[in-house]
């Protein structure tokens, strides 16, 4: 009876070895928002060279809808083999501290790599007469509840961008929401804005003809993405940070040798010269990163917010 018990314990932990070194024999798939955002495009850029280090193809699997929540739900219930990967920005973390009833947790998921992240630019009206973010936020001291921000859904990074900025700075300014920042930048063009937090790739055409008028990047340094632009933190704002981060995910359960296989290949694909000039082009940096290093990126991320969205009163009761 001993000796089939170590039998049958040893067969046990040479499973998941066996698993690991055979790993893949066949397509991955990577859960990622509605395609023609973001997500999508990062997800896509990494697609064809992850497929080629690993042997077998890649495909993007688009499940769009609720902010993350389908396709995260969908990545956290698939089978914890390797086979299934979410790739999705903040909002992945940031909605469950946003609403009570979410259908994944994320203990959920095995943190693979921080893949890509992208700042957001802080424009304003031409009219509106600041040059500075100092000069923004003695206006907005000056007129509060005068000024109006522009921003997509509650939760997203512009939004939530915003929302720091008014806290760190004490401003009243006037969140006035739309369905995504497309017409929320269409209206601060027409001037019936006069602040908003866009993604730096975005606003970049409008910036360029003087459209609008681009103070700070949000990021803690200087970014390639908004070139000649302060960040806010030392145009007038010390310790302001907001970016959105791109990151891989695992189902929490996948095998460990499996989540070094994936890490270290994406880390080689993050690293292409042509998937960073792609990326790039479209407003986002590549990263790559351990798996440590983005949990720690997440639980940072996550206390921050927490905090902000308790005072900011945001989460739904």
């Amino acid at each position: 009876m001993a000796a089939l018990m170590v039998a049958s314990v040893a067969a046990s932990a040479a499973a998941p070895a066996a698993l690991a070194q055979s790993y893949p024999v066949k397509p991955v798939r990577i859960v990622t928002a509605e395609a023609g955002g973001g997500n999508d495009l990062v997800a896509r850029v990494i697609a064809r060279p992850l497929g080629d280090s690993l042997g077998q193809q890649v495909v993007v699997d688009n499940r769009g809808g609720a902010g993350g929540i389908i396709a995260a739900d969908a990545a956290a219930k698939a089978p914890a083999d390797g086979y299934t990967l979410l790739l999705y920005a903040s909002n992945v973390w940031i909605i469950p501290l946003l609403k009570k009833s979410i259908p994944y947790d994320m203990r959920d998921f095995a943190p693979v790599t921080l893949a890509a992240r992208s700042p957001s630019t802080l424009v304003v009206h031409p009219s509106l007469p600041v040059k500075n973010v100092k000069e923004l936020i003695a206006i907005a001291k000056a007129k509060p509840g005068q000024l109006n921000y522009g921003a997509g859904g509650t939760g997203s990074t512009t939004h939530l961008a915003a929302e720091l900025f008014k806290a760190m700075a004490k401003v009243n300014i006037v969140r006035v929401s739309y369905r995504g920042n497309a017409p929320a930048m269409n209206d601060l063009i027409a001037g019936q804005l006069q602040v908003m937090f866009a993604t730096a790739g975005s606003v970049a055409p409008h910036t360029a003809s003087g459209r609008v008028r681009a103070l700070a990047v949000t990021s803690a340094q200087p970014s390639p993405l908004a070139p000649g632009l302060p960040t806010v933190a030392e145009a007038g704002l010390p310790a302001y940070e907001s970016l959105s981060i791109y990151g891989v995910f695992a189902p929490a359960k996948t095998v460990a040798a499996i989540v070094q296989t994936l890490n270290r290949e994406l880390v080689r694909a993050l690293g292409r010269a042509d998937v960073k000039e792609t990326l790039l082009r479209a407003g986002i940096e590549a990263v790559g990163s351990t798996p440590e290093v983005f949990a720690e990126a997440i639980r940072h991320d996550t206390a921050r917010m927490a905090r902000l969205i308790q005072e900011a009163g945001l989460r739904d009761e």
